[in-house]
């Protein structure tokens, strides 16, 4: 077949959905079939171009055999509301355009987050009459406005209405989680036009290995135990629950416990500002870092946070870093209620929290900390669970059976 994958987000950016839209693709590539990717030029979170781009009308690049086809957008950081739409429109007009010039496809793709990035597939599908399918990653404007980025009621009704008229124009929605389905179902979509794919995690990159000592000494780790996250630092991580948990450990003179925080976003310098006032010598930031050098940070973790605010909406989320850290063989500290805390619980992989809870991220550490072979079973069990169901070669091979059956039922 041939596919055209239309995401604001693509590699060398590593977020989660650039990371699933690369590792589909590739694989694809390898089963034989040709993939184009439309997206824009590497900028997130902050909204600066990555080394070695420019932000043209059309650029391309080929990408592990994956035709990558990047288009002109209006820069904006990950953070604030009326610029970030202007990015996303802006998405969906130029790649609009660019999924009408490409080659004909079988079928086309569209992801979100963004919102507009659906609309994008909506508009190629209509002017090619091609088949459609709307993979949603997040429920939006519902997700927007969980964390106070919108209020506007006028706007919050036009888009809800648009986020139906999507649903409704698509052949067929990917979710990622039930939570998503089950979501979408409720808003009046037959649930058997919804597919669920999870995220998951590329076993070739994450497994089990001895911590890099290199990075151990460079980021003073030795002798320490090490909770790390890794991700967006953005509003909806809440993460502000590590400074507080922070100052109760350092109160408790828990020297032995150090936090590290990599990845950037909308709070992360308000974050560290708020550790550096505060003398948080237990807290490290260490930027955003290339996707492949996310192994190395993992390697020198004991234990991994994965945490969103809590939100109704974010029961239905699924963070694929905590795939990626249950494949490096990671006990996890989860402060995300729902579909995640089920997964976990079901893996024995780790300790479930309280969203926003200093106090229950603070026992979780020390428990685990004080317990090496507890922390040791959680992370054997967290790896067998992705191995058996979360690895991105069967995920890969799903998916593709779901497009092999929208373009053959179009075609009659």
């Amino acid at each position: 077949m041939r596919i055209l994958y239309l995401t604001h987000y693509f590699p060398p950016e590593g977020n989660a959905p650039a990371s699933r839209v690369y590792e589909m693709s590739k694989r694809w590539v390898r089963q034989g079939h040709e993939v184009t990717v439309i997206t824009c030029a590497p900028n997130a979170p902050a909204g600066v171009l990555y080394p070695g781009y420019r932000n043209r009308l059309v650029q391309r690049e080929r990408m592990d055999g994956i035709d990558v086809v990047r288009v002109w957008t209006y820069l904006a950081a990950n953070k604030g509301t009326v610029l970030r739409i202007a990015n996303y429109l802006s998405f969906m007009l130029t790649g609009s355009i660019a999924g009408l010039l490409v080659r004909r496809p079988d079928v086309v793709i569209a992801t979100s987050p963004q919102f507009f990035c659906g609309w994008a597939g909506v508009l190629v599908r209509r002017f090619r009459r091609l088949p459609f399918i709307l993979e949603i990653r997040d429920i939006w404007p519902e997700g927007i406005v969980a964390v106070g980025a919108l209020s506007n009621k006028r706007l919050i009704r036009l888009l809800e209405a648009l986020e139906v008229r999507m649903y409704r124009l698509a052949m067929q929605i990917v979710a990622v989680g039930e939570g998503y389905k089950s979501e979408i179902a409720a808003k009046g979509i037959d649930p058997s036009k919804i597919a669920v794919i999870t995220n998951g995690a590329d076993l070739d990159v994450y497994y089990p290995r001895e911590p890099d000592g290199h990075l151990c000494s460079a980021l003073g780790l030795k002798g320490k135990f090490v909770c790390s996250y890794n991700g967006n630092i953005g509003m909806t991580s809440g993460l502000d629950i590590v400074l507080r948990a922070a100052r109760l450990l350092k109160a408790k003179r828990r020297t032995d416990i150090q936090f590290i925080l990599v990845g950037d976003g909308a709070v992360r310098k308000d974050l560290e500002d708020q550790a550096r006032r505060s003398a948080l010598d237990n807290v490290l930031f260490v930027g955003r870092q290339a996707k492949d050098a996310i192994p190395r940070f993992l390697s020198v973790s004991d234990v991994c946070l994965v945490h969103l605010k809590r939100r109704r909406l974010f029961k239905t989320t699924l963070p694929s870093k905590m795939f990626e850290a249950m494949a490096m063989g990671k006990a996890i500290v989860l402060g995300v209620e729902g579909c995640a805390a089920e997964i976990l619980r079901d893996a024995e992989g780790g300790i479930c929290i309280e969203p926003e809870n200093e106090h229950a991220l603070a026992a979780a550490l020390e428990s685990l900390a004080d317990n090496d072979e507890r922390r040791a079973a959680c992370g054997r069990n967290g790896y067998e669970h992705v191995r058996r169901f979360y690895n991105r070669d069967v995920l890969a091979r799903k998916y593709i059976s779901v497009l092999e059956k929208v373009v053959e039922a179009a075609s009659t």
